[in-house]
């Protein structure tokens, strides 16, 4: 999965002292060239041979993520781990040297902090963590072998969250291209066949529960799973194709396993993947008109916009004529949530907003050159909400 960069700003980067940030040479493609390492400097940052486990404190600013890097001197048996200070909810990711995600966690370490255990090669590796509402946070980020102390308390080994083992007893599933649904409690485990390699996409659904998904193939190998894609929801793409066999999708709930999740596995449809990317305010979208974008005009001073919002992005697009300032904030005035997201023309994100300052409104400020951006609002835990979208052009005094 191609993952799409963001500007990483980092406040604070503690262990023993200020950590030491990368110099740039094209650390996991890119990603890591502003990171952090782990261990103060590449160099204490090898965990294969680490006497302890290495550990920073971060804090993040709205939309921004914080990479901390670490190196293998060989294959080893790593966990990486994130727990925010007071209300924060950190999600990882974990990257190869070449920018590629190998695996992603939110809520793994208990108490909404992030955790993952896993087994990796000789060599560089990166793991950015972000804000899950976008907002600022602090926290710690610790990255060890699976022997050394954790820093989160995980799932319960022995609740029903633990899949290990058990695919023995998955459900028939059924054809692809259906749904079915059942509580964790009733049915954790679902089995399905594959005649021909497929590409296909899983969802599991029901905010309420928290799902997460964990699939396996034959032999019950692990290939890869996913917590919170879409709000609490899951989703997996698998996109090169998964061979024919049968596969085991474990289903877990990180709230309550009582209530029914609504399981679906389809064929990967490319069109409606991207179009829940731009639904989601995850991609920009195209200004051919395959995607509604209002043009609000040439932006020579103010703009106010109403919007009756959704959980799905209301898509707008200004111009600018020339390089200037720009603040974007969506205003709900108690009546809702919003979140805000801004575009270039390219596709490249200018910002990224949700919760400024003490209250539930979004802003964004960035100077920009003259062309073409795209805003995008949407009601940030689903339903409608009415939300005032203002916009503003500010030059440098002559």
């Amino acid at each position: 999965m191609t993952r799409f960069p963001l500007k990483t700003t980092v406040i604070a980067a503690l262990m023993l002292g200020v950590a030491a940030p990368a110099v740039a040479q094209d650390i996991c493609g890119g990603f890591g060239d502003s990171g952090q390492w782990i261990g103060g400097d590449e160099a204490s940052s090898d965990i294969t041979t680490a006497d302890v486990y290495r550990e920073q404190m971060a804090l993040v600013l709205g939309g921004n993520e914080y990479v901390s890097l670490f190196t293998l001197s060989g294959p080893t048996d790593v966990r990486v781990e994130a727990a925010g200070r007071g209300s924060g909810d950190p999600i990882i990711d974990l990257l190869d040297s070449t920018g590629e995600i190998i695996l992603s966690d939110d809520d793994s370490g208990g108490n909404a902090a992030s955790r993952a255990e896993t087994t990796l090669d000789a060599g560089t590796y990166c793991m950015s963590m972000r804000s899950y509402d976008g907002g600022p946070m602090t926290a710690f980020v610790r990255i060890g072998r699976q022997e050394h102390e954790p820093l989160t308390d995980g799932i319960d080994a022995g609740s029903s969250n633990d899949p290990s083992g058990s695919c023995e007893s998955a459900v028939p599933y059924g054809a692809l291209g259906s749904s079915v649904s059942a509580s964790v409690d009733d049915t954790p485990f679902w089995s399905f066949e594959l005649e021909t390699q497929t590409p296909i996409t899983i969802t599991a659904e029901n905010e309420s529960a928290d799902p997460v998904i964990t699939l396996y193939g034959p032999g019950e190998i692990y290939i890869d799973e996913n917590d919170d894609y879409d709000g609490l929801n899951s989703r997996l793409d698998l996109t090169d194709g998964l061979a024919a066999g049968t596969y085991c999708l474990a289903v877990t709930s990180l709230n309550d396993d009582s209530l029914p999740i609504t399981v679906s596995i389809n064929e990967y449809d490319a069109a409606e993947a991207l179009r829940s990317l731009y639904a989601r305010g995850e991609a920009a979208p195209p200004l051919d008109g395959s995607i509604p974008v209002t043009d609000l005009g040439v932006l020579t001073s103010r703009v106010r916009q109403d919007v009756q919002a959704t959980e799905d992005v209301t898509w707008f697009s200004i111009g600018f004529e020339d390089a200037g300032l720009l603040v974007v904030e969506a205003i709900a005035n108690g009546n809702s949530d919003p979140w805000l997201v801004v575009y270039d023309d390219l596709g490249r994100q200018v910002g990224l907003s949700d919760d400024y300052g003490d209250g539930l409104d979004s802003l964004v400020a960035a100077r920009l050159q003259a062309g073409t951006y795209i805003i995008g609002v949407r009601q940030y835990q689903g339903g409608q909400g009415f939300i005032r979208l203002l916009a503003e052009r500010y030059v440098r005094a002559q």
